[in-house]
C-alpha cells in the first residue's frame, strides 16, 4: 500500500484534531446540565471531573512527549483516540462519581495523547523543512472545533440521550479517528523518514537541536513557559466565568450569547490572516503581537458598558487566543531544533496545563476578592501583560 504524502498526512491529522477536539474538549459543558438533571451531581461535583482530566493531561504530557521522540507517535496518536473513545463510553456508564472521576482521568491521558502538543511534536520530526505550514493547517482546522461541537453535541443529545450521544461519540473516536491517526503515520520515524521524497531527510535534522535538560539549563525555556503558562490561565478563567461575567454587565442571555459566539470565527480568522500574510514573521516577533492582544482585549472587557465594546474584546481575545496556539508550535522547533522537540514542548506544557485546570478556582478567587468581574478582567489584564513581558525577554538561545 502506498504511504500518504504529506498533503495526505497533514490532512487526515488535521480532521483528527478537529474530532479529538471537538469531543474531549469543548463537548463537556454541553454534557453539565443533562447530567445534573438525570444523577444530581452538584456543579462543582461535575466540574470536577473536566478538571481532574485537565490536571492528569498535564501530568502525562511530558511522558507522551518522550514517545514520540523515540518515534512512536504513530502509537501515540492512534491509541490515544481509541483510550479517549473508551474514556467516553465509560463516561456514560457512570452512576457515581468516582466512575464519572475515573473515566475522566482516562480522558485526560487522551488529551495529552492528540491535542495539539503531541502532533506539532511529530510533524515537527517528520517534516522538519515543513512544519510550519503543517502547525498552521492543523491549527486552522482545529480552530472549528468549538463551531463544530456545540451544535452536534445539542443534536446528539437530543436524539439519543446524554448517555447515548457520548456512546456515539466514543464510537467515532474508536472507529473513525483511530484508525485514521494510524493510517496518516505509518511506521516509527525511522522507517517513515525514507518512504517518500518529502520526508527523506527526516531523521537527519530529528537528530540536532537542544536536549530537554540543555533547554532546561537556558532562561528561555523558563520565561517561554511563565508566558504560555500566564496566557493559559487568562484564557481558561474567561471561558469558565464568562456567562456570569457578561450577565453582571446586564446582558440577557441572547446578548451574552451574540458576545460570546464571536471568540471562535475570530480564532479561524486571525489563523487566516496568520496564513495570508504572517507566516515570514518570525516566531518571537509574532508572539509578541499575539500576546499583547490579550491583555489589551481584558481592558476593554474591564471598561465596556455595552454589548458593542464587548464585541471588540471578544474579537481580540479571539484573534489572540487562536494565534497563540500557532506561537506556541513554532517557537520551540524554532529556539531549540526537532532533537528533542516532543520533551520540551511536554515540559513545557505540564505547567501550562496546570495552570489552566486551576484557573476556574483562580478566578472565583479572585472575584472574591474584587468583588466585580470589572476588577477581575483589570487582574486578568495585569497577567496577560506579564505573560508579554516575559515572552519578550525570552531570546533564542545559542
Amino acid at each position: 500500500m502506498r504511504r500518504p504524502g504529506f498533503r495526505a498526512t497533514i490532512g487526515a491529522l488535521a480532521v483528527g484534531q478537529l474530532v479529538t477536539w471537538a469531543a474531549l474538549f469543548y463537548a463537556f459543558s454541553s454534557f453539565v446540565l443533562p447530567m445534573q438533571r438525570d444523577a444530581g451531581w452538584s456543579r462543582p461535583q461535575v466540574m470536577g471531573a473536566f478538571t481532574l482530566g485537565l490536571a492528569v493531561s498535564g501530568l502525562a504530557t511530558y511522558v507522551v512527549g518522550a514517545i514520540i521522540d523515540r518515534g512512536r507517535g504513530r502509537t501515540v496518536l492512534a491509541l490515544g483516540a481509541a483510550l479517549g473513545g473508551l474514556g467516553m463510553i465509560g463516561w456514560s456508564l457512570a452512576t457515581s462519581l468516582p466512575a464519572l472521576y475515573a473515566a475522566w482521568a482516562l480522558i485526560g491521558v487522551a488529551m495529552a495523547m492528540t491535542l495539539y502538543d503531541p502532533v506539532f511534536s511529530e510533524v515537527t520530526r517528520r517534516f522538519p523543512d515543513r512544519y510550519r505550514q503543517a502547525i498552521t493547517t492543523l491549527t486552522l482546522v482545529g480552530g472549528l472545533a468549538s463551531t463544530l461541537s456545540f451544535p452536534a453535541a445539542v443534536w446528539l443529545i437530543d436524539g439519543l440521550g446524554w448517555r447515548g450521544a457520548l456512546v456515539a461519540i466514543g464510537a467515532i473516536l474508536l472507529l473513525g479517528v483511530a484508525p485514521l491517526h494510524a493510517w496518516a503515520l505509518p511506521g516509527t520515524l525511522s522507517t517513515a523518514a525514507s518512504a517518500s521524497t518529502e520526508t527523506a531527510t527526516a531523521t537527519a535534522p530529528a537528530r540536532t537541536g537542544a536536549t530537554v535538560g540543555q533547554a532546561m539549563r537556558g532562561a528561555a525555556f523558563w520565561l517561554l513557559t511563565f508566558a504560555f503558562t500566564c496566557q493559559a490561565f487568562v484564557a481558561a478563567a474567561l471561558w469558565a466565568h464568562i456567562i456570569p461575567a457578561l450577565t453582571e454587565r446586564g446582558l440577557d442571555d441572547a446578548q451574552a450569547l451574540a458576545v460570546v459566539i464571536w471568540v471562535g470565527p475570530s480564532q479561524l480568522a486571525g489563523r487566516l490572516a496568520f496564513v495570508t500574510f504572517g507566516a515570514r514573521l518570525a516566531p518571537r516577533h509574532l508572539g509578541i503581537v499575539v500576546l499583547a492582544l490579550l491583555p489589551l482585549s481584558f481592558l476593554i472587557f474591564a471598561a465596556a458598558d455595552g454589548v458593542a465594546a464587548l464585541l471588540v474584546f471578544a474579537v481580540l481575545f479571539g484573534i489572540s487566543n487562536g494565534l497563540t496556539t500557532i506561537v506556541r508550535g513554532h517557537i520551540v522547533p524554532a529556539y531549540y531544533g526537532a532533537r528533542e522537540v516532543g520533551r520540551i514542548s511536554g515540559a513545557m506544557s505540564t505547567i501550562t496545563l496546570f495552570s489552566r485546570a486551576a484557573a476556574p478556582i483562580g478566578a472565583a478567587a479572585l472575584l472574591l476578592s474584587l468583588h466585580s468581574y470589572r476588577g477581575v478582567g483589570l487582574a486578568l489584564a495585569a497577567i496577560g501583560l506579564l505573560a508579554v513581558a516575559a515572552f519578550s525577554a525570552a531570546r533564542a538561545p545559542h
